[in-house]
């Protein structure tokens, strides 16, 4: 199927000049000129509202009201992608491109200026070779299908990236990609070792003819600020056939405010086999004042067996309680079932699915959110804590949360500079900070935003400085968006207007960003709301 394309003869289309224009492009120049209808979807389509919405992972843009695109188009194969960058240059059509649909902030399917949707699903192969411990992963597979895929081939090899099995490759490798292993390897752009990509000429490059440069640069950079990245080739890691994992709960009447603070001092200092991270939030409690308390959950997963994790906690971190019955040995497999939401006990087939039938428990699968990122550098005090279990408070029970997770180990002896990504040494550990709420409609989502910009306001003393960092994965339009030259809809090249976003991204790395993208697209085709500018761009409708 995947060398067979069918396109629709003629378009039956009430639109803007431009989208006319586009799509009578493409049945010019795509083959086989006998019908569009399984590639190319416009509003029109019966099949195009439930295609755009598969992989909207947002409840904040799956409402009417949000932009959404004039054309989708779902290539099978990359002559497909070539042609869609060749018309959307000659037509003024920015494109935006989804993997997973996981983006923060909605930018890989929502737009302010006429865009066409390029959806990569189709592009979900993965290929393994034991042997070399590789894999080709498309890159739009899910990140559930290649560890499936991975654990169906071995029972010993594993990749370190994320928790969500729903989220796209794509992305998440191309912004760095970190996960439940990360202090043992590293992120998944620490263990990417090729790729190709298709750049604004239409080339398909691998890491040979695109340079070490640009190499670079979609190592978490962000691979839709400098082409259409097809598929990556991974390095494997070897891990244990047998995992620990554990949960413990402790609420502040438990202790939990010592607990959380002293944690600080131990996690980035434990042996990289072990990630020991907290989910920190609001519960109910009938025992407490307002009925409600904070309970902290340490989460856990441990590179070996029960018998080897007890000592070392018991030697690191005893105040914790840790005991035999509240863990379980698991395979690789089980380990990222349970940090993605699920019972260790279902199918590890399940993680294949992009809109499976048994649901995560995964707050953020389930919520409308809205996500805040901070690096804390030196450890937060028991008053510091306290202020912000009391804005916690005031949210619902489960409806806020801070995710903490420590850095040490492999991330603190990687350079700053060796990618993109510039957050190692030095960071004690990351603080997401949720909010999430249930109700549709602006006023819910006002009264939610509202609530996470004052905890991030509240958080300024405690966090890292000059700049105040962020992880372009957990993307924040309120640290800054490029400009739009006046109603033309052509974004704002300015270097000091990106430097207010990019350099919390990526620090001193995004001047390195800004030269390769002058470079490689210099009329700033590839552009979002906050993607790396070109210094030479002055975007035009035509062969921009």
């Amino acid at each position: 199927m995947a060398g067979i394309i069918y396109y629709r003869p003629a378009f039956s289309v009430k639109c803007c000049p431009p989208q006319n224009d586009f799509l009578q492009c493409l049945s010019l120049h795509l083959p086989n000129k006998t019908g569009i209808s399984s590639v190319v979807y416009t509003p029109n389509d019966a099949s195009y509202l439930s295609i755009l919405l598969s992989s909207v992972r947002s409840l904040r843009f799956r409402s009417a009201s949000t932009p959404r695109p004039q054309v989708i188009v779902t290539p099978f194969e990359e002559s497909q992608i070539q042609t869609t960058i060749l018309c959307a240059r000659e037509n003024g059509m920015q494109i935006r491109i989804r993997s997973g649909g996981h983006d923060y902030e909605g930018l890989s399917y929502t737009s302010q200026v006429p865009f066409v949707v390029l959806d990569l699903f189709n592009f979900s192969e993965v290929a393994i070779d034991v042997d070399q411990k590789t894999a080709w992963v498309g890159a739009g597979a899910i990140i559930g299908q290649l560890y499936y895929r991975i654990s169906q081939t071995s029972k010993t090899l594993a990749f370190p990236a994320g928790a969500c099995p729903t989220v796209g490759v794509g992305g998440l490798f191309s912004g760095g990609g970190y996960g439940p292993m990360l202090r043992k390897f590293g992120l998944a752009a620490d263990n990417i070792i090729d790729a190709r990509i298709i750049d604004v000429n239409g080339r398909i490059l691998d890491r040979k003819s695109m340079g070490e440069d640009l190499f670079w640069a979609i190592r978490g950079g962000g691979g839709s600020s400098f082409g259409v990245i097809t598929a990556w080739k991974l390095k494997l890691v070897t891990v244990p056939e047998t995992l620990t994992i554990f949960s413990v709960g402790r609420t502040i009447e438990q202790n939990a405010t010592q607990l959380v603070h002293k944690w600080q001092y131990i996690a980035p200092n434990l042996d990289e086999d072990i990630l020991l991270s907290i989910s920190i939030g609001p519960v109910n409690s009938s025992g407490a004042a307002g009925g409600k308390t904070i309970q902290a959950n340490f989460n856990s997963v441990y590179l070996g067996g029960v018998d080897k994790l007890l000592p070392l906690l018991e030697q690191s971190f005893p105040e914790l309680g840790v005991r035999r019955e509240d863990c379980t040995e698991v395979s690789w497999i089980q380990s990222a079932l349970f940090f993605g939401g699920y019972s260790i006990q279902v199918s590890p087939e399940v993680v294949t699915s992009r809109n499976p039938e048994t649901r995560s428990t995964l707050p953020i699968t389930r919520y409308y959110f809205k996500a805040k990122l901070d690096y804390v550098q030196e450890p937060i005090s028991i008053k510091g804590f306290d202020g912000m279990w009391k804005l916690l408070l005031e949210r619902e029970a489960n409806m806020g949360e801070l995710l903490v997770v420590p850095y040490g180990g492999k991330m603190k002896e990687i350079s700053e500079t060796a990618l993109p990504f510039p957050h190692r040494a030095g960071n004690l550990y990351k603080i997401q900070q949720l909010a999430y709420w249930e109700e549709s409609g602006a006023v819910a989502s006002e009264r939610s935003i509202s609530w996470s910009r004052k905890l991030h306001d509240y958080m300024t003393p405690y966090v890292s400085k000059s700049p105040r960092a962020s992880y372009m994965n957990y993307r924040d339009l309120d640290l800054g968006v490029n400009n739009y030259n006046g109603g033309d809809g052509k974004t704002s090249t300015s270097y000091a207007q990106a430097s207010v976003w990019g350099l919390k991204y990526f620090k001193n790395n995004f001047k390195r960003l800004v030269q390769i993208k002058t470079k490689v697209d210099p009329t700033n085709f590839f552009r979002n709301e906050q993607s790396i500018p070109s210094l030479y761009s002055k975007s035009s409708s035509k062969n921009n």
